[in-house]
């Protein structure tokens, strides 16, 4: 396909017909047909996966009536010792390579199959972008499609007015949309956590020499939205080096995909952003990555899978259809053995547009600091699904910190309505999937400082900078 150049806009190139007969130039042809053999890849990998699984559990239902073949007496057996004992006892003498559940519960009816989930375009929305092209939607009898979407205002306004079934949201969104926070009160839900870790502070190379945030006083640092970890972890990081958020440097906010330009452009001095954006910066060659928010909070949760109260209300067997699709493509995002692929699956113009290079580096952790070193940290970004409660409470904390909640805030129980760790449980157990058992708090190690759920108002007094003071 050849490429004629607009003397009108002399840096965008006029395109004709690719030989594919699409309207495209032939890197994003070949970037295509590289995403399409990844997928297929991905795909072939969780169908194993699968097949094993069933093959283990028509292995299991094999044995137990080839060992008992008269219906009554294995029903009797079975009643008297349990499935799982039975399990045990024919596990300790034959070769049986699963305890899985022999059945599945039959699934009920879809309420709804065509639906519309919103994504904004960085790597923390990887579980569900990653979920179409891999037919996650699909086998679960749904036709989702999935929309790149501008910022998060335009988001939350979407899920308001109905326009999306469900979306990719800054984890806080769910939060602060169910309390009134910058919008009408609409009750929402966190289904799960979509990724954890995968940001970080990246700074305008003209700071090189310039890294102690004592220093900073008068820096402009961008954000992508008010109620995101992105703005509660930066107001946290330059507390605990002395300055005040409010007066001592400006945050502006800013949709992730013009972080860099703004960079560029001598904007901003910095800024806590997504991924792909803080390693885009690096290999533009504009800005040098500062340090990684897993540095300040290990495990720390940032974007979720969620949608509205009443969608789960009227939908329940369509909102279980979307929670296992998730979930099985979160669980392939955890692998790390995947990552090189999904990097070539969500590259394309259609999820991400970005450069394949970039993502690699994001999901495998291997990755240019834009000060000369490599760096190696496998655990730079995850996808842990777990919705812990206690983090919703330790973001309700902030947001009172900062001014954003006003008055007195029963952190349990609205943590306890919106974040579903009970149904994320359920689900990820009848997938089979690992999961951390117990209740929804745990113990979390900010910077250092241990935050302990039930003692939030003990936390806020502890802070010497906040807006109260």
């Amino acid at each position: 396909m050849s490429e004629f150049f607009d003397p009108y806009n002399a840096d965008r190139p006029l395109m004709l017909k690719c030989s594919c007969g699409r309207d495209h130039s032939v890197a994003d042809h070949h970037a295509e047909v590289a995403a399409d053999g990844a997928a297929i890849e991905l795909r072939r990998r969780s169908e194993t996966a699968e097949f094993e699984a069933y093959s283990n559990e028509f292995i299991e239902a094999t044995l137990v009536k080839a060992l008992f073949p008269h219906d009554e007496v294995r029903r009797r057996f079975l009643r008297a010792v349990g499935k799982g004992t039975a399990m045990a006892a024919i596990a300790s003498v034959l070769p049986v390579a699963s305890l899985q559940a022999m059945a599945q519960e039959k699934q009920g009816s879809l309420e709804k199959t065509n639906l519309k989930i919103g994504f904004i375009p960085i790597t923390c929305a990887t579980p569900l972008i990653m979920a179409a092209p891999l037919g996650f939607y699909q086998k679960q009898g749904l036709n989702v499609e999935v929309t790149k979407t501008a910022g998060w205002a335009l988001v939350r306004d979407k899920m308001i007015n109905k326009e999306y079934d469900a979306t990719h949201f800054l984890s806080p969104m769910p939060l602060a949309i169910s309390l009134g926070l910058g919008s009408n009160a609409v009750p929402m839900n966190v289904a799960t956590i979509q990724n954890i870790n995968g940001q970080a502070i990246t700074l305008a190379l003209k700071h090189k020499n310039n890294r102690d945030p004592k220093n900073w006083k008068g820096f402009k640092f961008g954000i992508p939205f008010d109620y995101s970890m992105h703005n509660f972890l930066l107001r946290y990081y330059l507390a605990e080096n002395g300055l005040n958020p409010d007066t001592d440097v400006q945050l502006r906010v800013i949709p992730p995909a013009e972080m860099v330009a703004n960079l560029r452009a001598g904007n901003i001095d910095g800024f806590l952003g997504p991924d792909p954006f803080n390693q885009r910066a690096v290999f533009d060659e504009v800005g040098f990555i500062h340090v990684l928010t897993r540095d300040l909070w290990n495990g720390h949760p940032c974007c979720a899978f969620g949608t509205s109260t009443e969608f789960i209300q009227k939908n329940p067997n369509t909102f279980a259809a979307l929670y296992r699709a998730v979930l099985t493509s979160a669980a392939m995002a955890r692998d790390p053995k995947n990552r090189e692929l999904i990097a070539k699956v969500i590259a394309p113009s259609q999820y991400l547009n970005q450069p394949e290079a970039v993502l690699t580096q994001v999901l495998t952790g291997r990755f240019a600091d834009g000060l000369g070193k490599i760096q190696n940290v496998p655990e730079r970004a995850d996808f842990d699904p777990m919705p812990w409660q206690s983090m919703a409470v330790w973001m309700l904390t902030q947001m009172q910190r900062w001014g954003y909640v006003k008055g007195d805030v029963d952190y349990k129980a609205v943590a306890e309505k919106v974040f579903l760790i009970t149904d994320a449980r359920k689900h990820m157990k009848d997938l089979g999937q690992p999961f951390a058992a117990g209740g929804g708090y745990t113990k979390h190690t900010i910077m250092g400082k241990v935050f302990d759920a039930a003692k939030p108002a003990e936390y806020l007094k502890s802070f010497a900078i906040s807006k109260a003071a």
